[in-house]
């Protein structure tokens, strides 16, 4: 058959693939790649989630099918943990549900609340599913892009500005905006004052907010990233997704939730009671441990990726190499040198696997905005990450401008 899928043709090719095809080849042949390429977890999962998870699983009666929406235990966990860590009344029967992860319940939300015109409001650059849930869906994109100094810091008036113009300039007004911080890949943090702006300007335009904050327990600077849910009004427009895939190194449990405005979260619940019977029991019954249980395995994993962060930037640096220390999240995003820049990211990307072997994620995947950058996942040991340094300073010094770059370049094609 020669017909098309219309939603597949939306799609653009997958801009890591050919990163990713150069590194497993790489690696056949024998090669030690350091990867920073994937800002998947390294550290084992905390025990105690553990020792529950193989507690319950040894119950036959966790076996069957669970409940889409969550089960009442870990429902009201999260609710405690919104409470004690925001200061916000969450109700745990309407105001939230759990999902297989962020990513799931935002691409879930976004066929929920979509119809055919539908225009919604994504910055870029941004993690991809926050375009890609609504393109699946069959929504326009608008796309905001993410400003900041050469210190990494946000650049809230640049944001709002774009704000106002795009909601002035859409025809249906936009139904939505995305929000991200800790943003991936950029690593912005912004504060509540911004949160507040944002929650006024859409109450009045009647825009919703879904608010994506994965990040939120791995910070640096001493300053708990706030949630958009302690602004005033917010519940009336906003709803926010939360993973514990970061917080407690659980990644491949794919468990998460959603919270916030009752009408998002019914639409959210009930289209999910047609997709899935929710996660594994046992998963759901780890994951309350998690949030119930002792939190000093939090502060660890965030003690450990600061410590990261700190070796690769003083490292970087030493190469020549200016990148921004970011004050969350486990990513750092990197601007080009400006021997490679013209490049662009993806080039840029196989040429530091080529000649350092060690593996990032061009910037342009997540966006046309990020192509001046690459993101790199502190995800590999403090001594690999000195040994990534040692090899990108060898590179640089072999390399020092863009011509010898461009030749560099042609060897891999």
């Amino acid at each position: 058959m020669s017909q098309d899928f219309h939603r597949i043709k939306r799609l653009p090719p997958y801009v890591f693939a050919e990163v990713n095809a150069m590194k497993a080849a790489a690696r056949r042949a024998g090669e030690d790649i350091i990867d920073f390429g994937m800002g998947n977890p390294d550290p084992a999962t905390p025990q105690h989630i553990v020792d529950k998870l193989v507690e319950t699983v040894q119950n036959p009666r966790t076996h069957g099918y669970s409940m889409s929406r969550g089960i009442p235990g870990l429902r009201k966990a999260l609710a405690a943990y919104y409470d004690r860590r925001f200061g916000v009344d969450i109700d745990p029967e309407t105001e939230t549900v759990v999902t297989l992860g962020s990513k799931e319940g935002l691409a879930n939300l976004a066929a929920a609340i979509t119809s055919p015109g539908d225009i919604f409001l994504v910055p870029n650059p941004s993690y991809p599913i926050h375009a890609f849930g609504f393109i699946i869906a069959g929504a326009a994109l608008r796309h905001i892009p993410i400003g900041h100094d050469d210190q990494g810091t946000f650049n809230t008036e640049s944001f709002m500005e774009q704000l106002h113009r795009a909601v002035k300039h859409s025809v249906p007004k936009p139904s939505a905006v995305v929000l991200n911080f800790p943003a991936n890949p950029t690593a912005l943090v912004v504060d509540l004052a911004f949160y507040q702006e944002v929650v006024d300007f859409c109450r009045k335009h009647e825009i919703y907010v879904l608010s994506d904050i994965a990040y939120s327990e791995i910070y640096f600077d001493g300053n708990p990233p706030p949630s958009i849910l302690q602004c005033k009004g917010a519940k009336d427009i906003a709803v926010e997704f939360y993973s514990l895939s970061k917080t407690y190194s659980m990644a491949g449990w794919r468990i998460g939730f959603a919270t916030g405005n009752k009408k998002l979260i019914n639409a959210l619940t009930r289209i999910k009671s047609y997709l899935d019977y929710g996660a594994f029991t046992p998963v759901q019954v780890a994951a309350t441990a998690a949030l119930n249980g002792p939190q000093d395995c939090v502060e660890e994993f965030r003690n450990l990726y600061r410590e990261r962060r700190d070796i690769f930037i003083e490292g970087a640096q030493s190469a020549g190499w200016e990148i921004p220390s970011p004050a969350a999240t486990m990513f750092a995003w990197a601007p080009i040198p400006d021997a490679f820049a013209e490049l662009g990211s993806l080039d840029f990307s196989k040429l530091l696997l080529q000649e350092a072997g060690v593996a990032v994620a061009p910037g342009l995947g997540f966006g046309e905005y990020g192509d001046r950058h690459v993101r790199i996942a502190l995800v590999e040991n403090k001594h690999r990450i000195r040994q990534a340094n040692r090899n990108i300073k060898q590179f640089f010094a072999k390399c020092p401008d863009a011509e010898s770059a461009r030749e560099l370049l042609k060897k891999s094609v």
